[in-house]
């Protein structure tokens, strides 16, 4: 049976570089795959960004109403079509896995698709993501994650102080900031430039003055 795996760490952690080389290396292997992420997540437009300065346009992005295992199964017609007859003409190359950036901001209802995408359509599922906000509060998407994830594989970094960072506190024109929306993409513009850090649990609470949550 396929999968459903949730990969994910801290801000920083290599999330979007580990997607890119698991894409490649099914891809090394003559497998096809299919990449996509949230359209909320407007950093790169429609490509997948590492911060090693990797790139890769995504085959669908999926918006906040969206059937994401609608939008699938329409990706993989194209593929199978795109990729021709595999050594068999009768069976046609299919799609290997599908593999998601950011799905911490997909709702639940579409964190379910991609387990039904993984169980009924037998296409093993990697979804990467960050679990909690600035906040430390839980994203849904990755806390329905949490909850039905076949595989849960932590990606480690370290906080400036050198331990492992399990928290995210947001910068707004450089400066901490423990209030807001949920949601802020990387960018701004000025003083308004918005950033993340990744921090361990002593760093956050020094920073927010104790504040958790």
């Amino acid at each position: 049976m396929a999968k459903l795996y949730f990969r994910y760490g801290a801000m920083n952690s290599g999330k979007s570089t580990a997607l890119l080389q698991a894409a490649y290396n099914y891809e090394e292997r003559g497998q096809h795959v299919l990449l996509a992420k949230p359209l909320i997540d407007t950093k790169g437009a429609s490509q997948i960004e590492s911060r090693l300065g990797m790139t890769r346009e995504v085959d669908f992005l999926i918006g906040g109403d969206d059937d994401a295992r609608a939008l699938f199964r329409q990706e993989r017609e194209r593929k199978r079509r795109d990729a021709g007859a595999s050594l068999l003409p009768e069976e046609p190359a299919d799609v290997a896995c599908l593999l998601v950036d950011e799905a911490q901001f997909l709702s639940e209802a579409q964190i379910d698709d991609l387990f039904r995408i993984a169980v009924e359509d037998g296409i093993p599922v990697l979804a990467y993501g960050i679990r909690n906000d600035f906040r430390t509060h839980a994203f849904p998407g990755s806390a329905r994650l949490l909850a039905i994830a076949h595989t849960l594989e932590e990606l480690k970094t370290i906080c400036r102080c050198g331990r492992k960072a399990v928290f995210n506190g947001r910068r707004i024109g450089g400066r901490f900031v423990f209030d807001g929306d949920q949601v802020a993409i990387d960018g701004g513009g000025d003083e308004l430039v918005t950033t993340y850090e990744s921090l361990c649990g002593n760093c956050y609470l020094e920073e927010s003055g104790g504040r958790l949550g």
